[in-house]
């Protein structure tokens, strides 16, 4: 391997490779190559070596970039809605609680799907706190009730015994 001009011979031993190929003249380039309003014609970019020519002698290959794929949601994590936790604290536990934590779900989803991200953590935060609320009623209305029915059966069965 002969040393080229400009190179650092010190540096360069190491790596064990040939230099750069030569300058090339390409003035008579087929149709489609790259040309500038200057009149330069230029190639497009090819790795040296067998990989550099394309398919016919004289044809540079022909290098593709791969396709770029867009989700419907403009943020890079969509926020948590509470949707299925708010039905059934609906349907459950608090009926008047779990409709403000519907509507505040599905501000959530809403403003997740148009990239309001603020807004969308604000309504997050307050779906989650209704729901929490809602579902903390609905277990102690539940408690009390099974409390209230022990107490009356106890009640009824003592006054009925002679």
């Amino acid at each position: 391997m002969e040393p080229q001009e400009n190179w650092n011979t010190s540096e360069k031993s190491k790596l064990l490779q040939p230099g750069p190929p030569p300058y090339q003249d390409h003035s008579g380039y087929p149709p489609g190559s790259v040309q500038s309003t200057s009149g330069y014609q230029g190639q497009p970019y090819a790795a040296p070596g067998p990989y550099g020519q394309g398919p016919y002698p004289g044809y540079p290959a022909v290098t593709v970039q791969p396709a770029v794929y867009l989700t419907n949601t403009p943020l890079a994590y969509p926020l948590p809605d509470y949707l299925g936790y708010s039905i059934f604290n609906l349907l459950c536990c608090c009926f008047p609680l779990g409709i403000v934590a519907l509507i505040y779900s599905i501000n959530t989803r809403n403003a997740n799907m148009s990239g309001q991200q603020q807004i969308a953590e604000k309504n997050s935060k307050m779906a989650r706190t209704f729901n929490h609320i809602a579902l903390g009623i609905g277990l102690a209305a539940f408690v009390l009730s099974i409390v209230y029915i022990i107490v009356v059966v106890v009640n009824t069965q003592q006054t009925t015994r002679p």
